[in-house]
C-alpha cells in the first residue's frame, strides 16, 4: 500500500474558513478538499435541504418526456417501464412505476433477462411491447446507444423514452425524448445522477404538473438512496442531498420491500455502507441468479406479509451467489497460476460455465489480490460475455474503446464495463487489451493507495470532532470518509489476531501521553510483528464509533500500519 496524504489548502483559505465555522484548523481542511469553502457552502454541506434540488425543467428533453406520458394519460395508452437487471435498473423501474400506478393505472414493468437478453433494451422486450398492445416505453438506466433498438420499436409504432446516465456514443438513439445529463447539450447542473436518479428527475417534472410538491415524493427517495449507494456514485451536490434525505426514510418509514430486507439487522440507524452492503447485495442477487422482477417485485409490494416472502426467496437467491462467487473466484486464481499470468498487466480470464450473475464481483475478488483492470468471460449463447473492473485512475472503458474492433458490443463506466465478443476473437482481443493497458497504465496505478486527508495525534480526537465528521455523512465517491494518519503510535500489549486464520488484528495504543483507544484492522493480521516489538509506528485510519453494551466509544478502524520510520 503507499500512502498518498491529499495536498494542503492555502494557510489564508484554512484560516478564514476555520474562523467562519469555529472549527480546528484541521477541519477546515477536510471541508476545503471537499469544494467547501465558504460559510454558504458549508451551510449547504452540514444542513442539505430538498430546495437545493433543481429544476427537473433543466435537463435537455424534459419538457418532451412530460408531454408525451400526458398524451399517453389523456388517451388511454398502455406505458412499459423498462429498465436494467442491477440495483439502478430495479430501483429506477420501481420508482417511476410505482408513481405512474398512483395516478394511472395503465403501467407494467418489464426487466430483461440477464441471460437470454443481456443488458439493456432488448429486441424481445420491444416485441413484447408490441404483443400485449404497449405504445409507449419509458427505458431506464439504459438505452443512451440502442439506436437499432430505438429503430425496430419505431417501426411497430412504440415511442421510447429514455432515461440514462451513461455516456452517449456518437450518435443518439431516434427516441421521443433522451434524458441524460451526460449529454454534451444537455447544461443540467449535475451531471452525476444514477439512472434511478434521472427516473426520479421525471416523476419531479411530472409532479410539478399535478401540483405536487418535492415532499409529496420524499417516500420515494428510499429507493434512490439505494441506488445511489449500489451504483457508487459521487456523494456530491444533488446526490448527496438525495442520498441523505433517503436514508432518513429507509430509518424512518421504508416500504415494506425494504423494511422486510433490513429488519433482522440489529443496528438501530442504517448508513449508506450499510445499504452497500445490505440492501443492495439482496436486491442485486434477484437479477444475478433468478430474474429482476423478483426486485421488483419486492420493491413495489405494499403488503409487508407478502414482501417478507419475497425477502425470504432473495435471501436465498444471496445465499446461492455467495457460493458461486467463492467457487468462481478459486478457479480464476487456478487459472492465472496455470497460464503462469501473475506479472500481467491486466487479467482476463475465461470458463463457459461460470455463472454470467457473478462475474462481476469475481472481477472485484481477483483485483483485491491482483491490483490491475480485470476482465472476467463466460459464455453467453454463441457469444462471450464479460464483466470489467478497474483500478483507481485507470479507465477500463476508454482501454476497450480503444480495442473495440475485437469486441460486438460494449458499455460501461470509467472502473466498470461490460461487453461481448465471437468466441474466435477472445485470444486477440486479450493480448490487445493487455498491450493497451500496458501501455496506458501510469507506474502508481498497480500499487494500490490509500489517501490520507490529514495528520493528526490522537490529542486532536475529541468527541467534538467525531461529532463534527459524523455531519460528513452520507458519505462516498468525492465525499469519502476522512482517512487520518498519526506517528508515533505504541501498542499497550493488548495486540492480539482475530479470525479463523488470524486475518484481522485487534489494539490499544497511545501516542505519547494520550489516553489509549482501541483500533481494530480488518485483514491486517499479518502486521501483528510491526505493533510487537516495542518499537513506535505509523496508522492510517479512519474514526468510528463502537457500542457494546450500552456504551459507545471511539474506535480507530485501520487501512494500514507501517513502521515508523517509512
Amino acid at each position: 500500500m503507499r500512502w498518498t496524504i491529499k495536498p494542503k489548502p492555502s494557510k489564508d483559505k484554512i484560516k478564514h474558513l476555520a474562523q467562519a465555522l469555529n472549527v480546528e484548523d484541521f477541519v477546515a481542511t477536510l471541508l476545503i478538499q471537499r469544494g467547501i469553502e465558504t460559510f454558504e457552502d458549508a451551510k449547504n454541506f452540514f444542513r442539505p435541504s430538498l430546495e437545493h434540488l433543481h429544476d427537473p425543467y433543466l435537463m435537455k428533453d424534459m419538457d418532451k418526456a412530460v408531454a408525451r406520458i400526458e398524451q399517453a394519460i389523456e388517451n388511454h395508452e398502455n406505458i412499459l417501464v423498462f429498465g436494467d437487471y442491477d440495483v439502478d435498473g430495479t430501483t429506477a423501474v420501481s420508482l417511476v412505476s410505482s408513481y405512474l400506478k398512483s395516478h394511472y393505472p395503465n403501467i407494467a414493468t418489464y426487466i430483461p433477462d440477464r441471460y437470454a437478453e443481456g443488458y439493456g433494451i432488448s429486441f424481445k422486450g420491444i416485441d413484447f411491447a408490441d404483443d400485449n398492445g404497449f405504445s409507449l416505453i419509458i427505458a431506464l438506466d439504459c438505452g443512451i446507444k440502442s439506436i437499432d433498438h430505438i429503430a425496430y420499436a419505431k417501426e411497430k409504432n412504440i415511442d421510447f423514452i429514455i432515461c440514462d446516465h451513461h455516456r452517449p456514443g456518437e450518435f443518439l438513439p431516434d427516441a421521443v425524448a433522451i434524458l441524460d445529463p451526460k449529454r454534451e447539450d444537455c447544461t443540467y447542473p449535475y451531471d452525476e445522477l444514477c439512472g434511478c436518479g434521472v427516473g426520479f428527475k421525471l416523476i419531479q417534472a411530472l409532479g410539478l404538473n399535478r401540483n405536487e410538491t418535492i415532499n409529496d415524493l420524499v417516500p420515494y427517495l428510499d429507493l434512490l438512496a439505494t441506488a445511489i449507494a449500489a451504483d457508487i456514485v459521487p456523494i456530491t451536490g444533488e446526490n448527496r442531498v438525495l442520498a441523505y434525505f433517503g436514508l432518513q426514510v429507509i430509518n424512518s418509514d421504508p416500504r415494506p420491500g425494504i423494511k422486510a430486507l433490513v429488519h433482522q439487522v440489529k443496528k438501530k440507524t442504517l448508513d449508506i455502507t450499510d445499504v452497500v452492503f445490505i440492501v443492495s447485495p439482496r436486491i442485486n442477487a434477484a437479477g444475478r441468479i433468478k430474474h429482476g422482477n423478483h426486485a421488483v417485485e419486492l420493491l413495489t409490494e405494499f403488503d409487508f406479509d407478502q414482501a417478507q416472502q419475497f425477502a425470504s426467496e432473495i435471501e436465498q437467491y444471496n445465499a446461492d451467489r455467495k457460493d458461486l462467487d467463492k467457487k468462481i473466484t478459486k478457479e480464476a486464481f487456478q487459472q492465472i497460476h496455470d497460464n503462469d499470468e501473475i506479472e500481467r498487466f491486466s487479467t482476463v480470464v475465461f470458463q463457459e460455465d461460470w455463472h454470467k450473475g457473478v462475474i462481476g464481483i469475481v472481477a472485484s475478488r481477483l483485483i483485491e489480490t491482483y491490483y490491475r483492470p480485470t476482465l472476467v468471460f463466460t459464455k453467453s449463447g454463441d457469444k462471450y460475455a464479460a464483466s470489467a473492473r478497474s483500478v483507481k485512475g485507470f479507465d477500463v472503458y476508454n482501454a476497450l474503446d480503444a480495442c473495440s474492433e475485437h469486441l460486438e458490443q460494449f458499455g460501461g463506466h470509467m472502473y466498470a464495463a461490460g461487453m461481448t465478443l465471437k468466441a474466435e476473437n477472445y485470444k486477440t482481443f486479450k493480448d490487445a487489451f493487455e498491450k493497451q493497458v500496458e501501455e496506458t497504465i501510469l507506474p502508481e496505478m498497480r500499487t494500490p493507495e490509500i489517501e490520507v486527508d490529514a495528520e493528526i495525534n490522537f490529542a486532536d480526537i475529541t468527541p467534538k470532532l467525531v461529532r463534527i465528521l459524523k455531519q460528513f455523512e452520507p458519505f462516498g465517491p468525492l465525499n469519502m470518509t476522512p482517512v487520518f494518519m498519526t506517528k508515533d503510535a505504541k501498542d499497550t500489549g493488548y495486540a492480539k489476531t482475530l479470525g479463523s486464520e488470524d486475518e484481522h488484528l485487534r489494539l490499544f495504543v497511545k501516542q505519547n501521553n494520550s489516553d489509549g483507544i482501541a483500533a481494530i484492522g480488518f485483514g491486517l493480521g499479518k502486521k501483528i510483528d510491526i505493533v510487537k516489538n516495542l518499537k513506535p509506528f505509523q496508522l492510517a485510519y479512519s474514526l468510528s464509533e463502537n457500542e457494546w453494551n450500552g456504551t459507545v466509544s471511539t474506535q480507530l478502524m485501520l487501512k494500514d500500519i507501517r513502521p515508523n520510520d517509512n
